[in-house]
């Protein structure tokens, strides 16, 4: 079988439990079974060596233990219980006791695993209902052994299984799964100029995913690199707030041979389980527009007290949405030195405007972009995500950026690639083709512009916010201080973004002079600007950059269109009132 039908095949398990689970569940039994019946198969030949030698060692500290028992077992882990998926359904009647004793077995990262399944209580469901000896004994019919599948091969098996589960768990698919053409996407991008430097052999490179759901990010940049060089090793991490999830990807990482132990569980905010690493890469597809009340201690604490020092230096922005808190928080891992680090990460339309100039939103804009951070801005067609139809972006940043693209922000519109889906799935009604890739890869990496792409300098998206005051007046006088400078009247207050021009951070005095003379002061002579209160702002207005202007109709054809309506409806009415 090749990898979907042997994925299809162990899904086929799952008619087992119709009737007893909902099909949105299905994926909680079928993926630990998956991965337990793979360790088992891959632990087969060393079992018997590893039994003799936990019988001198199990006296050692867990710890050491481990690492002696990994060692005779030829893998990061190990079991050490005297049972095996043979061994379980010879003895039907002590099922449940034996599989638990076989769980327990295993070495700490793989029994974690099992505890974030919270699989323990669907032992005692499928127990109940009679359905534990029929589900192992059909897993115990699987030959999932190394020499007939290997890591990988199981990896494309699992990601089949997980996206099985995604799409039949439509209303939550969207926190587990990203979908696989969008990573894809991504992951050129993010690789794109360095081609070379990938295909060196024996190259080594780290990935980083900060909310790494089940691994698809890890597996396609993964996958990628060993297309493009299959002497090259790229080492992944990632950390996971979800335990549905977590147990997947470390599920994935475990299966493929990976380091299962770079994997973290708990809030990347408040609980960063790579505080002092730094990583070549990083991708993600943090939850969109959502609140951080729960970590907002925390977070507030970390950019008061450390300032740039620590993640979040350069603001906070609203509570309602922390999308740039992760994005902040990546950035943070980006290498100072040793080629610097390149990140790609989705988000929905508020991060591009959100904020006016001084907000968290427009201070945290302005920080990437004028440190030159902000290589590039893709639009997304909709209905691209399981759990929401609306538009989405990758931001593309780095800290190395080549020497074409110092200075310049490129803005990609690909909101037009896709094609229709003949099944919907959620909210997931179109899809990218391997073609679309391949276009939306090619004018991104042309940095030419045209229908599709537009270059700007970063100083195009900063303007200074100013505020343009007009006297209060009382019985037809100008109310005036001590100083005699009429007083401002707040009813009449207004404000104006003034661009910036190029190469600058701020407008000059004579910037604000010369706008105020040519668009204010003709219609309002007695304003002036209060100086102290002049902000700088950024933000990206994508779509005024891609409008295309559709002329009106001539009159002449909507009046002839009207008259040949009203010669149709002729009669009509004295038809039906008679």
């Amino acid at each position: 079988m090749n990898n979907r039908e042997l994925a299809n095949f162990i899904w086929s398990i799952a008619d087992l439990l119709r009737g007893d689970y909902k099909q949105a569940e299905y994926g909680k039994i079928i993926l630990p079974f998956t991965m337990l019946r793979r360790l088992d198969c891959v632990l087969e030949k060393t079992k018997d060596k590893v039994l003799e030698k936990y019988k001198s060692v199990k006296k050692l500290n867990e710890d050491a233990m481990e690492t002696v028992l990994n060692k005779v077992a030829g893998y990061n882990f190990h079991n050490r219980s005297k049972f095996d998926f043979k061994k379980l359904i010879a003895d039907p009647n002590n099922l449940t006791m034996n599989l638990r004793n076989y769980i327990n077995g295993f070495s700490k990262d793989a029994r974690e695993i099992i505890d974030k399944f919270k699989f323990d209580g669907q032992i005692t469901y499928l127990d109940q209902q009679d359905l534990l000896f029929l589900v192992v004994e059909r897993f115990a019919r699987i030959d999932l052994h190394p020499n007939g599948v290997s890591s990988m091969e199981m990896g494309y098996v699992f990601e089949e299984l997980i996206r099985k589960f995604a799409e039949m768990s439509n209303e939550t698919a969207g926190e587990h799964f990203t979908p696989r053409e969008v990573i894809r996407l991504m992951v050129n991008l993010l690789f794109i100029n360095d081609r070379d430097i990938l295909s060196k052999k024996g190259i080594v490179k780290t990935l980083y995913d900060c909310a790494c759901g089940t691994g698809g990010m890890l597996s396609i940049a993964e996958e990628y690199l060993n297309e493009l060089n299959p002497d090259a090793r790229l080492e992944v991490f990632g950390q996971e707030l979800n335990d549905e999830s977590y147990a997947i990807c470390k599920s994935d990482m475990m299966i493929k041979g990976q380091k299962a132990v770079n994997i973290k569980f708990g809030n990347s905010f408040t609980n960063d389980g790579f505080p002092d690493d730094k990583f070549d890469y990083m991708l993600a597809n943090p939850p969109f527009g959502v609140e951080w009340k729960k970590v907002q201690k925390d977070v507030k604490t970390e950019h008061e007290k450390k300032g740039y020092g620590g993640r979040f230096g350069a603001g906070l922005p609203r509570i309602s949405d922390g999308s740039f808190l992760f994005l902040q928080h990546m950035i943070s891992k980006m290498r100072p030195t040793d080629g610097g680090s390149r990140l790609a990460i989705v988000f929905n339309g508020s991060p591009l405007f959100t904020g006016s100039a001084g907000s968290g939103e427009s201070e945290i804009r302005r920080w990437i972009i004028e440190n030159d951070m902000l290589e590039a801005v893709v639009a997304l067609p909709d209905q691209l995500f399981y759990n929401t139809g609306i538009l989405t972006y990758f931001w593309v940043c780095t800290n190395r950026k080549e020497p074409k693209r110092k200075g310049k922000v490129q803005l990609v519109n690909a909101v037009g690639f896709f094609k229709k889906m003949s099944r919907s799935l959620g909210n997931k009604r179109n899809e990218i083709s391997d073609q679309h890739i391949e276009e939306i890869t090619r004018i991104y990496g042309s940095l030419r512009q045209g229908k599709y792409c537009k270059i700007f300098n970063n100083s195009d998206f900063g303007y200074s916010r100013i505020t343009v005051e007009r006297p209060l007046i009382e019985n037809g006088e100008v109310v005036t201080d001590k100083k005699g400078n009429p007083k401002p009247d707040s009813n009449l207050r207004d404000y104006e973004n003034i661009p910036l021009k190029k190469g600058k951070i701020e407008s000059s005095l004579e910037d604000i002079q010369e706008y105020m003379e040519k668009e204010v002061l003709p219609h309002v002579p007695d304003a002036w600007v209060d100086h102290k209160k002049t902000k700088v702002g950024y933000e990206i207005n994508f779509t005024k950059y891609f409008y295309e202007y559709n002329p009106l109709r001539p009159l002449s054809d909507i009046r002839a269109d009207i008259l040949a309506l009203e010669r149709k409806t002729d009669g009509l009415l004295a038809e039906v009132i008679g």
